[in-house]
Order: structure tokens, then C-alpha cells, then sequence
């Protein structure tokens, strides 16, 4: 049962006014739910208007961590309803849903851990003076979340903005709005019970449209974006004519460079988990399997076996492997996609005919030219290679630069290629949707996006520094004393 859609403005909550044209689906079986959601332009413009007034005291509150723990302990209590309407929004095997719940806790309380250690620092001067460095809030900031992972990605973004001194404005995407909202509400229930105002944190709903609104309007001082390419373009086109700075994060189209020395069953595991996890719905997914020329069929056998063993079926059955895409538009779409290719087309997963599901598929016979955007759904092109040289080539063949992955037994030789791969991120024999390490930055490169969204990085970019001391000196060009 999902909760009736409602926004928090200025403190207050109120059933949506707005509806929009796309009607929000059961993915495990097609059943349309109702149209989506959409706040209200007055709504809208109040948001903002509660954002502006609360900016200069929530930057001044010294007790911001002491908040955002309490925000944490708050979430605890709703974190399995949570977990429970993002898998059933967006097809997500609740097994691997239930571990991404832990980023909602836990991104407040490493805000608050790191606030608590400074963001500040000092510089001495020759002569001793202190030169004081503040990282200031840049004032109200938008954090838009996608939809196959949302309330994580709403807790990671929200909880750094908070920790800054930003009021926040929150739109998660209209296709799976349900476990946003619940996370408003616990956090609004902590803030209110505190005497914090409640433009200090605000939850709209709407599409691409809602969007550009928050983001065009210059009371919105930073834009925090998690998406796609061409929504990317156009929130860095608006943050660029407001001179406000923008954090993207765009997706990629990741390639898998098998080495010769590899153990085909390892390669297939990391194929095959890099294919389906999350369904395949996940911007560090598998975009192109590059494989030695020589084990390309030992390989494909492999992962075709692997892929034979899932079992898929509803998001919220604990024995899931695989679960249904989120909407039938997004079906439709990645399953063009793949025929796109005319490639031979290897899917070996049985999937109910009823609902949004499809079956994980590699495409081989594919020219790499015409595999170079994302797919965002269990489909990836193979790419037979001859030499390293030409498995960098075609690694680095895309306009992508998100995360890459080697695998081999030989971990010398594969740290090597993973040095030559441009990408933010390069993993060694892994495959799991986690950084290489809890503090290590999230870069993009290229279409993938602008800026770093790492635990420390988020943090510093809804900042902005100021530089203040005591300098005592004229002009070079001054004579005498004033």
C-alpha cells in the first residue's frame, strides 16, 4: 500500500493539487496506480520563498550535527517502509534494496561526523597571523534524485546541504516518489520537534517541468543533480546562465575488460552481477563486455549459465533475484534499444510474461561505434579483442567516463589496464554497487558528469570558502604612512 502523495512546504503538508500526464505502474505486474504526482506552482513559489528566509539563520545554527543524528535515530523507525515501497516502485529485489537502506542512515550520521571535525582551516602567515579559511553555505539548494535508488540518494545529498548551512529543497523523480516522502516526514518530524524552520527543508513533487522552475529561479544558490544526460544538460545549462554551481552525476556506459589471464567463471560472475544488479538499472552497470578473442565463447558460456540460474519475480520476495524494470516505458525503451543493435541477442533467464520484466541480455555482432550511449536497463554489447592496447581502445571508446571494471588473475597486469581506462572509477575484480572506499571521491568524466559527489566532497560542494586575516601592509606602490 503506498502512502497518498503529498509535499512539505514551509512546514506544512498538503495533498498534491497537480497531476501529471504518466500513471505510475506496479512493475511486478503492469497495474497502472494512478498519475503521478505534481506540486502546484503556488506551492512552488512558497517553497522557494521559505527557503530565502530560512538561509541565514539555519547557517547560523551551531548545533547543526546534533540534528542531523537525531535525524538519523529518526529514520531508523521507518527505514524498512523504506526499503519496502522503493523495491515495490522500482522493481528492485528487496535483498539488494535492504543494503542501500543503510545509506539513509548513515548519511546523516557521516554529515554530522565530518561537521563535527571542521570544514574549516587555518594558514599562518610569516609573520605569524592566523589566515582563517570558512567554508560558508552557498545559500538554498535543489537536490534532484532518480528513481532507481532514490531515497539513498535524497539522504546522501540532503544530509550534506543540511550539514553546510543550506536549506533544502528536495524533488525526487516522478516515477517512484513513495520512499522520498517517508523520509521527508521522518526528517521534518526531527526538525519541527527542534525549532527549526521549516524552510529549512521542503519536498516537492513534478517532473522535468517542476525542475527547471526550481532550477532557473535565482533564490536556488547550488543544484545538486542525479540523472540522465539530457536533463543533466539542461539543469547545467540553467545553473550556468545563474552563475550557481552544479554537481551531475549522468550515468555511463561502463565497459568490462576481461583479461587473457582471467578464469572464465570469475569473469562471468562479475559479468553477470555487473548485468543484473538492480536490474540493471544502475549508472555503474554493465555497458560493453570486452573480452579476449580467443575465451569470447568459453566466456558468454559462462554467463549465459549464470543468467540461466536467476530466478526472477517480485521485488518484495526475499528469494528474487531478479526483479521487474520500473514502468513499461522504460521497458519498451531499453528493450529497443537492444534490438536496435541486430546483434545475436543471448538471454537464458526465464521471466513471468506478466508485468515489466526482461530478461538480462548480452548482444554480440555489435560494431563497438554503435554501442557508445547508456542503455540503463540489463542489456550490454560484447567487443572481442586481440590485443590490451585495443581492449584500452575500446574501453575508452565512448564519450562516458564513470566507472570502469578489469578482471584477471594476474592483479599487477589488470591494475595496469584499470590505470589506462578514463574513468572516475576503476574497480579490480569487483562488482558491487559500493565505492572502493567509504572516503574515496565519486569523480566523472566526460558525459558522465561534472564534479565529485563523494562522502567528503558533497559536503564541500554546497560551500563556498572565505578567506579572512589580518594583513597589516600597504600597496607596493604607497609612500609612507597613512
Amino acid at each position: 500500500m503506498t502512502p497518498p502523495h503529498r509535499d512539505l512546504v514551509a512546514g506544512g503538508w498538503a495533498d498534491c493539487g497537480g497531476r501529471l500526464d504518466l500513471v505510475l505502474e506496479d512493475p511486478a505486474t503492469g497495474r497502472p496506480l494512478g498519475p503521478a504526482p505534481a506540486t502546484g506552482g503556488y506551492r512552488v513559489e512558497c517553497a522557494l520563498a521559505a527557503a530565502e528566509a530560512a538561509a541565514e539563520g539555519w547557517a547560523a545554527r551551531g548545533d547543526r550535527a546534533e540534528l542531523l543524528d537525531a535525524v538519523a535515530d529518526g529514520l531508523e523507525g521507518v527505514l524498512g517502509e523504506i526499503v519496502r515501497l522503493e523495491a515495490s516502485a522500482t522493481g528492485v529485489p528487496i535483498r539488494q534494496a535492504a543494503p542501500l537502506g543503510m545509506i539513509v542512515t548513515g548519511s546523516f550520521r557521516l554529515a554530522a561526523e565530518q561537521l563535527r571535525g571542521g570544514t574549516g582551516e587555518i594558514l599562518r602567515r610569516e609573520d605569524g597571523r592566523a589566515v582563517h579559511v570558512r567554508r560558508l553555505p552557498w545559500g538554498p539548494a535543489l537536490c534532484l534524485v532518480p528513481w532507481n535508488a532514490p531515497a539513498p540518494m535524497a539522504a546522501h545529498k540532503v544530509a550534506n546541504a543540511l550539514a553546510a548551512g543550506c536549506p533544502v529543497i528536495l524533488k525526487p523523480s516522478e516515477y517512484a516518489p513513495h520512499g522520498t516522502q517517508v523520509l521527508a516526514g521522518a526528517v521534518a518530524d526531527v526538525l519541527a520537534g527542534r525549532d527549526v524552520p521549516g524552510g529549512v527543508f521542503q519536498l516537492v513533487h513534478g517532473d522535468a517541468a517542476t525542475g527547471a522552475r526550481l532550477t532557473g529561479d535565482p533564490r536556488i544558490r547550488a543544484v545538486s543533480f542525479t540523472g540522465g544526460a539530457a536533463g543533466g544538460r539542461s539543469v547545467a545549462a540553467a545553473c550556468a546562465a545563474g552563475l550557481k554551481p552544479v554537481q551531475l552525476e549522468l550515468g555511463g556506459n561502463n565497459p568490462l575488460v576481461v583479461m587473457p589471464d582471467a578464469v572464465p567463471g570469475r569473469a562471468a560472475r562479475a559479468a553477470a552481477d555487473l548485468l543484473t544488479t538492480l536490474n540493471g538499472q544502475w549508472c555503474r552497470a554493465l555497458g560493453r563486455l570486452i573480452v579476449p578473442a580467443e575465451s569470447q565463447d568459453a566466456i558468454l558460456e559462462e554467463i549465459a549459465g549464470r543468467l540461466s540460474a536467476l530466478r526472477a519475480g517480485p521485488p518484495l520476495d526475499e528469494d528474487t533475484d531478479l526483479g521487474p524494470l520500473v514502468h513499461s516505458r522504460h521497458r519498451a525503451l531499453v528493450r529497443g534499444r537492444r534490438d536496435a543493435f541486430g546483434g545475436r541477442v543471448i538471454a537464458t533467464t526465464e521471466v513471468p510474461a506478466e508485468g515489466n520484466y526482461l530478461a538480462p541480455a548480452l548482444v554480440t555482432g555489435v560494431d563497438p561505434g554503435d554501442a557508445t550511449e547508456e542503455i540503463f536497463g540489463p542489456v550490454a554489447t560484447v567487443h572481442p579483442y586481440r590485443t590490451l592496447d585495443e581492449a584500452v581502445a575500446l574501453a575508452n571508446g565512448t564519450a562516458y567516463g564513470l566507472e570502469g571494471y578489469v578482471a584477471g588473475a594476474d592483479e599487477d597486469a589488470a591494475l595496469a589496464v584499470a590505470r589506462r581506462i578514463r574513468a572516475g572509477e576503476v574497480k579490480v575484480n569487483g562488482s558491487s554497487v559500493m565505492s572502493l572506499h567509504l572516503f574515496a571521491p565519486r569523480p566523472a568524466w566526460g558525459a558522465s558528469g561534472l564534479g565529485e559527489e563523494g562522502t567528503a566532497e558533497t559536503l564541500r560542494f554546497f560551500t563556498n570558502p572565505q578567506v579572512v586575516g589580518v594583513e597589516n601592509a600597504g600597496a607596493l606602490h604607497a609612500r609612507g604612512d597613512a
